[in-house]
């Protein structure tokens, strides 16, 4: 079984197992009563559809309309996959529907059309009106997709969008206009060749036309040759596009001498030669996917002045339809605006082309490990992750929709949408995949003390696969090979060590142990037996420097783990307690749990240290920690042990660590509920914002905590993450799901780096 085997089986996997499919309805409002439930619905429910009835435009204030976005399709032009009916483009529609929840938290009914005529497919569409805020169109074959857009847009009084048309045309808008910026061209004046004419192409060429490309510096060239005025062949569409020269027949006569290539057509089309033709400081946009239309090395080696943009993620430049559609629904939405006209379309260009200039965050230079991204050649448009675009681009998209009179709601307090649209994502930010685009940039090699399970090798081969992490598998050889051959896992060239028969390391290692710990009661004879421990022995690869991060503790429990990486790796200097946190991923951004695995009773000084190292832990990832050090008591409303320790322990973190934004003791809804804190206790330095971090007093409230959360709060713990020791180690929960172990070995690779 073979890598793309491996894939394939993956991505089954993940759209079949527990609930099928990726996305579900979840209920917005409490159900848990009667009393809720003749709200939602019998008898409650007859009062907003009365206000409904006699003002239409209450359906905004009391549904979800006006957050709930349509993608539709008939399956008949699937991105790589072409006219495969709708039943099968179901998946695709899923994963749109998801995007725009992560990136613009816009819910989405994805709908699969039986539909083979424009008549069929806007006659349904507009009779689901009543339902949707917005349409989003998608994978619907050319010519057809032009007629059934423009017709909903005539027809239809909500916004209505073919992304596979204005997407790509918005994305390479605002790369073009910088690239001329760079390439010191006016775009009036450019030579533009056009390899496709597809909805992508013939979008493009419109918004081309209105940023000031003339007519006749363009040729259009689709898989019959140029479009020209002597084709019979070409729809009214095309025609539109088409030269009046005879001059020129070929792909290669027309980028003599041109300034911009725009692909949106096949592989491989395009020649070294035909890029040194082009004109001074060319322009190359080849985004055929999955392979260019010439590829990425090969034009960028062929002169060095040339600017390249793909579809690709492994290149610089990457356009990518995220970078716009959530975001103009989103602003499109917030609004209520009746279409999303030019205008719109046009200042999400400029602002995604303006955004690139503006200095970037230090997330995405550590998500793609560059220490000065800059506008420049490699840097035309902002990358996917860049978490400004939905208050940058969905703000200039609603002004565009006010200015334009498209737009039915009026905004007048912008810095507060901005900081609305911020809350909406919540404050992760997107935190695993920052994290995981972050450990990609460096892998590291992670040692595996239980290799002969199927869920760390299963886990250690898609660490691999995606280039997060090289895998050291620890273990008896045969044992693990033969889980492997069992379950079709391949790793290619892989380490696999038994420490049990011993390494040319072992007596190195068995030598270190014993010089720690010969003071402590451990003989070498001892010292030689206990490296042939897994944990012993995985610890000293990481000490000696054989591997940079060791992962275990799925089969045993956390002390039994531990005490190896403490005897032979040691704490850091200054460290005098380690502690364990978990990340929990809410819907309102993670919240950080510490100490949840580590001390059972520690001292308002040692709280002090715990929460020190878990502090600059947090902001390395990052976010800016707010801190607050839980109890049953408010700011001493209650005397006794634990209360008093944390308000110690505060008082002491508020001397060592001015800066520290800490407050306690506090009970964990005043910390979590700003409201509550500000009106309670006004004088706070917690209050405006919940904390995002919270302290337990013992290891018994931490671990009860993140136990329930994780098994009733309907969150994702990642950890638990270990603070303190010298060199990474990370100990799993016991029987950890294979997504959990791989969560925590992209942590241990961005702690290794």
């Amino acid at each position: 079984m073979n890598k793309a085997t491996n894939r394939k089986q993956d991505a089954l996997a993940y759209h079949a197992d527990g609930r099928p499919g990726k996305i579900e309805v979840v209920p917005s409002k409490p159900t848990n009563s009667q009393r809720d439930l003749a709200l939602a619905y019998s008898p409650g429910v007859a009062e907003p559809c009365m206000e409904i009835y006699r003002n239409p435009d209450d359906v905004y204030k009391y549904t979800a309309k006006g957050n709930l976005v349509a993608v539709i399709s008939n399956g008949t032009a699937v991105l790589g996959l072409g006219n495969i009916g709708p039943a099968a483009s179901k998946p695709v529609m899923e994963g749109k529907g998801l995007l725009f929840k992560i990136f613009a938290d816009i819910d989405v009914f994805d709908l699969e059309i039986n539909a083979t005529t424009a008549d069929e497919f806007v006659n349904v569409v507009k009779a689901l009106e009543p339902t949707f805020g917005g349409v989003n169109l998608e994978d619907i074959a050319a010519p057809m997709c032009f007629e059934i857009e423009r017709r909903l847009k005539e027809e239809m009084n909500i916004p209505v969008m073919h992304d596979d048309q204005h997407g790509t045309a918005i994305i390479t808008s605002a790369a073009l206009l910088n690239a001329c910026e760079l390439q010191h061209k006016k775009i009036e004046k450019i030579k533009l060749v056009v390899s496709g004419a597809g909805a992508a192409a013939v979008s493009c060429i419109k918004l081309y036309l209105k940023l000031g490309v003339k007519k006749e510096n363009m040729l259009v060239f689709d898989k019959d040759g140029i479009v020209n005025i002597d084709r019979t062949d070409l729809d009214p569409m095309r025609m539109e596009f088409a030269t009046p020269r005879k001059d020129i027949s070929t792909l290669a006569e027309a980028m003599k001498g041109a300034d911009v290539f725009l692909g949106l057509s096949a592989a491989n089309v395009v020649s070294v030669e035909m890029v040194q033709s082009m004109a001074k400081n060319p322009i190359v946009f080849a985004l055929a996917n999955p392979d260019p239309e010439i590829a990425y090395d090969l034009a960028i080696n062929s002169r060095k002045d040339i600017i390249m943009a793909t579809g690709r993620s492994d290149f610089p430049n990457q356009v990518n339809n995220v970078l716009g559609f959530p975001y103009i629904f989103r602003g499109a939405l917030d609004v209520r605006a009746t279409s999303i006209n030019e205008e719109m379309k046009l200042a999400a260009v400029r602002a995604i082309a303006e955004l690139t200039k503006l200095p970037v965050p230090e997330i995405v230079h550590l998500a793609y490990k560059a220490k000065n991204l800059k506008f420049g050649k490699d840097y035309i448009i902002p990358k996917p992750i860049d978490s400004r675009l939905i208050g940058i681009v969905s703000t200039a998209v609603a002004k565009a929709a006010m200015e334009s009179g498209v737009a039915r709601k009026h905004i007048t307090d912008w810095n507060a949408y901005q900081e609305e649209l911020q809350v909406r994502l919540g404050a992760d930010d997107k935190i695993l995949r920052n994290l995981a685009s972050k450990a990609k940039s460096a892998p590291k090699r992670v040692v595996f003390a239980e290799a002969d399970n199927y869920k760390i090798l299963k886990a250690a081969q898609i660490v691999k696969d995606e280039g997060i992490a090289t895998p050291i598998l620890l273990g008896n050889v045969a044992k693990i090979q033969k889980i492997m051959l069992e379950h079709g896992i391949e790793f290619g060239e892989i380490e696999i060590i038994d420490p049990w028969q011993g390494t040319e390391e072992s007596d190195q290692y068995a030598a270190h142990l014993f010089q720690r710990r010969q003071r402590r009661g451990i003989t070498l004879y001892e010292a030689k037996k206990l490296v042939r421990d897994r944990n012993y022995y995985g610890a000293s690869m990481v000490e000696f420097g054989q591997a940079d991060a060791l992962i275990s503790g799925l089969t045993k429990n956390y002390k039994s783990t531990l005490k190896p990486a403490l005897q032979v790796i040691g704490t850091k200097p200054g460290v005098k307690k380690i502690a364990g946190m978990y990340m929990m991923l809410t819907k309102k951004g993670p919240v950080f749990l510490g100490d949840t695995t580590v001390n059972p009773d520690p001292t308002a000084l040692d709280m002090v240290d715990i929460t020190g190292m878990i502090n600059e832990t947090i902001k390395e990832f990052n976010i800016t920690p707010r801190i607050a050090l839980l109890s049953y008591s408010n700011f001493g409303s209650n005397t006794g042990s634990v209360p008093d320790k944390m308000r110690v322990a505060t008082a002491l973190l508020k001397e060592k660590y001015p800066d520290m934004i800490v407050d306690g003791e506090m009970q964990a809804n005043f910390a979590m509920n700003a409201e509550l804190l500000q009106s309670n206790y006004p004088f706070s330095s917690l209050k405006g914002v919940p904390a995002n971090t919270l302290i337990f007093p013992n290891l018994e409230s931490g671990n009860v905590a993140y136990k329930l959360l994780q098994e009733l709060g309907n969150v994702e713990a990642v950890g638990p993450i270990l603070l303190g020791l010298n060199k990474p180690v990370h100990v799993l929960q016991m029987d950890s799901s294979v997504r959990e172990i791989v969560n925590m070995i992209t942590i241990a690779v961005v702690d290794a780096q």
